[in-house]
């Protein structure tokens, strides 16, 4: 059984990489009255962070025709990581959005 050490590493070289607390710090100026971007998903880019989802057999094959639709019918080649994340952020944006009234919140307060 793996401890806790090596679940919880980060995925990049730490050699490479300075610690969070050398890291040079990046503050963006906002005027009060602009509302904040929309967040978007990562994308296809180094994740340096790893989350385990356990799924059923029928919700991976529901990503996997997901996934396969959106090849067949309009030409984007995704993986699953990425569909999950692209699902995720809308899922979280509208539930920034919406708060109580959002689907997420409605499926929860359900079960």
């Amino acid at each position: 059984m793996p401890a806790a050490d090596d679940l919880f590493r980060p995925t990049s070289d730490s050699a490479a990489e300075p610690a969070p607390e050398q890291r040079p710090r990046r503050v963006r100026a906002v005027a009060d009255d602009a509302e904040p971007a929309p967040k978007k998903p990562s994308g296809r880019i180094r994740h340096d962070e790893k989350m385990t989802v356990y799924v059923t057999a029928d919700e991976l094959l529901d990503i996997e025709h997901a996934r396969l639709m959106l090849r067949r019918e309009h030409g984007l080649a995704v993986d699953r990581g990425r569909l999950v994340r692209e699902a995720l952020a809308l899922v979280l944006a509208d539930l920034e959005a919406q708060g109580a009234d959002s689907p997420l919140v409605q499926r929860l307060l359900d079960e």
